[in-house]
């Protein structure tokens, strides 16, 4: 099931020009800053949780990163861009008459949450541990407010964006990062500032 779910990624990163993935980045970038710093969850997160619980489960001895190889890196490239072409942005207010509603789309609409969230249940589904998939929240020049989603390897923190296909390290986005979800517990936000 999970490997017909990457073939059909895969034929659709094909449709949309079967560029081949980037290669895998030489050098390390370090993780994201991690102040432990608890801060409330965004809005809309605690809602999503409730009606995905198992989204939202802490893993106990779950491990903090994930080895960066080029098969993973292969994944990430494709998940990231498969996702960007599925889903058609449209803001939670004009989707469902409130601002604020995280979810994982079914109608192929969604904003940046969305996105990332569905980045997140998908590389779940291939096998990646929960504990190594955050959702952050940064602000940004040019869109305020944003959503991405976070993967914690080896060789640093890597961040899956709708905004752009390419994958970069935390630290190359030019986003202030202002809050990601914690490491051992994904119901526990920490502040990054």
């Amino acid at each position: 099931m999970v490997a017909k779910g990457w073939i059909i990624l895969w034929a659709a990163a094909c449709l949309s020009g079967c560029s081949t993935a980037p290669p895998l980045p030489k050098l390390a970038f370090g993780p994201l800053p991690d102040n432990a710093v608890p801060t409330d969850a965004p809005d809309g997160f605690a809602s999503f949780c409730t009606r995905f619980p198992r989204q939202c489960r802490a893993q106990t001895s779950a491990p903090s990163t994930v080895p960066l190889t080029d098969s993973l890196w292969r994944r990430l490239y494709y998940v990231n861009r498969g996702i960007n072409k599925a889903i058609k942005p449209e803001t939670d207010l004009a989707h469902y008459g409130r601002s604020e509603y995280w979810t994982i789309p079914a109608d192929g609409f969604g904003d940046c949450e969305d996105y990332a969230l569905t980045k997140r249940r998908d590389l779940m589904r291939a096998g990646l541990p929960e504990s190594v998939l955050r959702i952050a929240v940064v602000d940004t020049a040019k869109y305020g407010r944003h959503a991405v989603l976070t993967v914690s390897t080896d060789e640093g923190d890597f961040v899956l964006d709708n905004l752009t296909n390419e994958i970069l390290p935390w630290n190359a986005t030019g986003y202030v990062w202002v809050s990601a979800q914690s490491h051992a517990d994904p119901m526990r936000w920490d502040a990054l500032r």
